[in-house]
């Protein structure tokens, strides 16, 4: 993998991680096209933890404001830590236990056009649902529903942000409080996926080089953050379902591409 290539494949990943389009699925898409041998897991970690940074960035002072709840023992902050615990157990039993076929799914580019069609559903079903809710209370039965989601958007082609925002707005949260749940509730699954996949780093630095790796990771973390703030601005205006037009014309001519190509 050279420069170029990891330079698109984080900009693929760090648009497509907090945009509902799923980065995993283009990033399938990404290496499908450009003919790129997939190098592992690893690199898709790498990516995802770039974009982890941009949530930390991003939402710095709601993050300053929890630990500093937690350290003062303040219910509400430590309800809401707990809530963001809850809610990354589902992804981290299906991580532990199904890890092996979690990576076959990515070496089967037929099943990731199938489920960017999937997604688009699941934004369609928001179009009469409301941004602004008037309770943002996030429940425990909403934390652990959309917890599942996050858990089914470990499948490339599922989005976690699309799930998981569009289980948020059922839940009858606004948009902008489900959004900032999603992508915190994010951190704790990422990390865990990062550190489940530890004893791969050197193979893989070893086989990509520093630099690509390097070079992907900054472009991943930037564009990522860019993405955030552009997700939120569009949720205040009501037009996240608008995404579905595009998950199902991806979807679709992947499906044909490869269809083509074999």
């Amino acid at each position: 993998m050279n420069s170029f290539e990891s330079t698109v494949l984080g900009l693929v990943q760090g648009l497509t991680e907090f945009l509902p389009v799923s980065s995993s699925g283009h990033l399938v898409m990404a290496e499908t096209f450009m003919g790129v041998p997939t190098p592992g897991v690893f690199v898709e970690v790498a990516l995802h933890l770039a974009t982890l940074l941009s949530v930390v960035i991003v939402y710095r002072q709601r993050l300053a404001g929890l630990a500093s709840g937690v350290l003062k023992r303040d219910r509400e902050a430590l309800r809401y830590v707990g809530l963001l615990l809850l809610a990354s157990v589902p992804a981290g039993l299906i991580g532990v236990f199904f890890k092996s076929k979690i990576e076959q799914a990515f070496d089967m580019p037929a099943l990731t056009g199938v489920l960017l069609i999937l997604t688009g559903a699941f934004l369609w079903s928001t179009r009469r649902v409301g941004s602004d809710r008037g309770d943002d209370r996030i429940t425990w039965g909403l934390a652990l529903v959309m917890g599942a989601a996050q858990a089914l958007a470990i499948l490339p082609g599922i989005s976690r942000s699309g799930a998981t925002i569009t289980a948020g707005l059922w839940g009858r949260v606004s948009g902008e409080a489900a959004a900032e749940f999603s992508f915190l509730m994010s951190i704790v699954a990422i990390t865990g996926a990062v550190v489940l996949q530890a004893g791969e780093i050197g193979a893989s630095i070893g086989e990509i080089g520093v630099g690509p790796l390097l070079t992907g990771f900054l472009v991943a973390l930037i564009s990522g953050i860019v993405a955030i703030r552009s997700l939120v601005w569009l949720l205040r205006r009501q037009s996240f379902y608008a995404f579905a037009y595009y998950l199902w014309a991806a979807g679709a001519l992947f499906l044909l591409y490869i269809g083509l190509a074999g």
